[in-house]
Parts: C-alpha cells; structure tokens; sequence
C-alpha cells in the first residue's frame, strides 16, 4: 500500500470521530482522552463508608472427576447477596455467587465445565482468553436454553449455525496455553450487559512448570482483584437500565446511557472498597477490569518511597519477557494487569490505598491495604520472567482494517464495525491457519477491543510506538478517542468461527462485534 493510499484510508476510518460529535454522542467525552465513554448511574441508596469490610478471596472450585481431564460444573442460577452491609441485593451467580468460583487449571491438561441453566433466560459461557475450539468458546448464539423451558425465542437471531441445548451444555477447554489469568463471564447475544451485571462473571487460572519454577510471591500473597462498577436501586437490586428487564425481548439500554453504563460503588470481588491486611512483603496483585465500561488508572496513596509502585510481570495471555515498573496502571474492560507491590516499603501499620485517577467522589477510590506485621521475605522477581516470541511485521500476510464508531441500529442508536451491526451471517474475515496478520482498529470513542480465539502483540499506537502497559500476549486492547492501534497476531490450531467486539458491554449488545472465521 502507498503511504498516500494509507493515509486517505486512515482518514476515512478516523472519520467517525466527527459523526459521533454531529450526532450528539459523546460531546465532551471524545475529547477526554483519559476517562470512560459512558454516563453514570447513581445508586438510591445510602453508600457505606469505605474500607470497612474485609476482602473476599473467591473460592477454588473442586472438581467433580479427574480422570485423563479435570471435570467441572457450574450452575447460573438466582440467588440473594448482601453486598451492601444489611441490603438484599438478588443477584445471577454462578453457584450462586458473586463473582462465581475460581476455576484452576494445568497447562496441558484437558478442563471441562458442565454449564448447567437454571435462570429464566437462556445463557451462554465463554471463557476470555482461552484458546478454545470453537464448539466451546461461546459464540453468541450457541444458547444453553433455561432447565426450566423457553418460549420466547431470541431477539434478532437467526442463525442457522446456532448450537442450541437445553439444560445444560458441556465446554472443553484443552488449555494448550501459557499461565495466565483468565475469566470466565455470560456472552449471550444482544444481553451479556445485563448478565455480567447481574453477576454471571468469575475467574479461571491457568498454571504451568515455567511460572511456578519462579520465585513469585504465592499463597496467600497471590491475590486475585476482579474490579467492578454497580449502582443500586432503593429495593437494593443492581440498577441497570435495561429497555427490557425481563431479558427476553428487547436488547440494551435508555438513551441516557448507550454509550456504556458506569455505578458509582467500587467493588473488588464483590465487595464495597474493601480492606485487606498484608505483611511487609511483595505480593502480587492479579487485577482484572470486570466492570462493563468504567476504565481505571490504579495508583497507590501514599506512593512507595522509592522505586515504581507496580512492577508489571505479566499482562493478559500471561507472563512478559521481562519485569516492567509502572507509577500506575489502567485498565479497559476486561484488561489484566499482573503486578507485584512491595508492601515491605511501607512501615508497619501504614494504610496504602488503592486509589483510581480516572474516578471521581465515590469511584476514586478502590480498596485499601493495611501493612499489619512483618514477615520472612520468600519471594523475588527476576530480571527474565518468560520467552516471548516477538511477531514482526514482515511476518504478516494481510492487513485487515476495522472501524469502531457510532451509527444506527434499527431506529435507534447503535455502534458498528465497518459500518455494520453485528450479523450472524457475515463473516469479517477469513484468516487462514498459520498465518500472521496485521489488524489495525481505529474508534471514534472509547472502545476496548477483544478478539477472540488469538493473543495478539500491540504493533503501533497511531504513529507512535506501543505503550509500556501494551507488552507481551494481549486479547483486549484499549483504543481512546480518535486513536488507531495496530496488533498482530497468529490464528493456529482451531478452524471455525469466533468473534472480536468492543468490550464494552453495551456497545457489544448494540452492535459492535462480528464474527470471524479460521479456514
């Protein structure tokens, strides 16, 4: 391609930038390069005070079998949470919990979880990051009808392809893939906002020989921190505002907030700002950003005396080549940072805050650490952490260009890719096995990109050079307003169909994904 051929494609795809502001959307927030794309939603109820309740950790789920694989089940189905100290809150868990149980896995090892329906609507499980064949990754309309039966059919489905069960459905999950965290969370078409929302979200842990021969903090100095956003209704309910809240007909939200919905309570493994007694160790913080459009930009109050406050050691598709220090860290949805903080720095009986720079009032705030007694030190981080293949350019067979913008869905608002609303029946992209590709994504807003099937590598932020938090394997990556990002990837092993899509929750359930296709 001739650099002006580039240059006049790049225009027109940037060009939803000014479409946004001619319609209205976004206004002042295409312009905020470093807050979120969305309006938030105030609770009716009384806010607790910060720091009062302790941190959950979520349990590890034991299997039911292990024979030549570990066998696993999971039922979603409605329970009642106190999430607010004395409020009631009716949740979707899976387990009944919120977020649901932590699944542990071995690299190499087969995992299969049995994904039982019990809620009134019908489910589908995906687990993010995996890499997955395509019967168990969860395409959007792959549907686990309710046990209870359904009549309401599927809004806007139809989809000859669709692999429909009722019941109960089994996932095989090959874990063919390095250690890393990943999650697992509803991704039912048109309606995953509303499930996460609900609660329908957990972690999964793969293991490996590699990171466990390093000297990494463990035990409990490991702590796994799924980061949320919720508002609440005066009955305690989770506030959503869904046009349908029955979840059976119409998809995604009232006009005020289709651009994404943003709580204003904080809640780190479903709890309200949480606190959390260490010992004047190193610990590592294994931090996903479950919320479904609020970013953060994690800091600590009072920063470190000396040294970066975060030492990054892996990101999204696990470990990075070589440790990497940070003053702060931000997360899009969806996004992993795994980091190490040194409580040790800290005299005994400070309290370190988990601040985000990106919140204002209640949402500036996270969690806190209270450094409580010292302990023996066991744990170091090594200057090599992993081998990491880097993907060059020259590799790249094709480059494939998406557009992220605002458009119209029906006769209201929605948000496309290349110009289209998500359809079953059209296929993006044909990636061959094997092959490396170049994928440039170019947003008018805010938009965390998640492909799936495929880690990819951040080649390029516009005509700059990727971020320090962009290292290593990554499957979301973050594009602000009017920005182009370049990743590379390579598909391998699994032919069939998967899907890439904004993060955001409601701009993936008004539009902004499609299907791609490995052949």
């Amino acid at each position: 391609m001739s650099a002006e051929l580039g240059r006049r494609r790049f225009l027109g795809l940037a060009g939803g930038a000014g479409v946004v502001l001619a319609a209205g959307l976004g206004g002042p927030q295409l312009l905020a390069q470093h807050t979120s794309t969305g309006a938030v939603l105030r609770s009716a109820l009384p806010l607790p005070a910060p720091f009062q309740l302790p941190l959950a950790i979520p349990p590890v789920l034991q299997p039911v079998l292990r024979d030549d694989a570990d066998h696993y089940e999971l039922t979603a189905r409605e329970a009642v949470a106190e999430v607010l100290p004395g409020v009631r809150t009716p949740i979707w868990g899976y387990d009944g919990t919120f977020p649901g149980p932590t699944i542990e896995s071995r690299r190499g090892r087969t995992t299969t979880v049995r994904h039982r329906n019990e809620l009134p609507v019908p489910t589908v499980a995906h687990l993010h990051g995996g890499h997955t064949p395509p019967e168990s990754d969860g395409y959007p309309t792959d549907l686990v009808l309710p046990s209870r039966g359904w009549a309401h059919g599927h809004n806007g489905m139809h989809d000859p392809r669709a692999d429909i069960t009722s019941g109960s459905r089994y996932y095989a999950y090959p874990m063919d893939q390095r250690a890393a965290l990943l999650w697992y969370h509803d991704h039912r078409m048109d309606f995953t906002g509303p499930a996460v929302y609900r609660g329908l979200a957990g972690l999964h842990i793969v293991r490996d020989d590699e990171e466990d021969a390093l000297p990494l903090p463990r035990g409990d100095r490991e702590i796994p921190l799924l980061i949320t956003d919720r508002a609440f209704a005066a009955d305690g309910s989770f506030d959503y505002p869904s046009l349908d809240p029955t979840l059976t007909t119409a998809p995604g939200v009232t006009e005020q907030f289709a651009a994404g919905v943003l709580g204003d309570v904080v809640l780190v493994n479903g709890v309200p700002w949480p606190v959390h007694e260490v010992s004047a160790t190193r610990h590592r913080l294994r931090v996903l950003n479950a919320s479904n459009a609020r970013r953060y930009e994690l800091a600590l109050d009072p920063p470190p005396p000396d040294g970066p406050a975060f030492v990054q050691i892996g990101s999204d598709g696990g470990l990075l080549a070589a440790p990497v220090g940070h003053e702060s860290i931000t997360l899009a949805s969806a996004e992993r940072h795994d980091v190490v903080v040194d409580f040790g720095r800290y005299p005994v009986g400070t309290e370190v805050t988990l601040v985000n720079r990106l919140g204002t009032g209640s949402t500036a705030r996270v969690m806190r650490f209270r450094v409580a007694r010292r302990e023996p030190e066991d744990s170091a981080i090594p200057n090599r952490l992993s081998e990491v293949e880097p993907l060059r350019r020259e590799q790249a067979v094709v480059t494939r260009d998406f557009a992220f913008r605002s458009g119209h869905l029906g006769h209201r608002r929605g948000w496309l890719i290349g110009g289209r609303p998500f359809d079953t029946g059209y296929v993006a992209a044909r990636p061959r096995l094997g092959d490396v590709e170049i994928w440039r994504f170019v947003a008018d807003l805010h938009h965390p990109i998640h492909l799936h099937l495929a880690n990819f590598q951040v080649l390029s932020r516009g005509n700059h050079a990727p971020r320090p938090l962009d290292a290593g394997w990554k499957d979301t990556v973050d594009l602000e307003p009017g920005e182009s990002v370049e990743v590379i990837t390579r598909f391998e092993t699994y032919r069939g169909r998967y899907v890439f899509h904004c993060h955001n929750a409601e701009h993936e359930d008004m539009g902004m994904m499609a299907t791609f296709e490995t052949v």
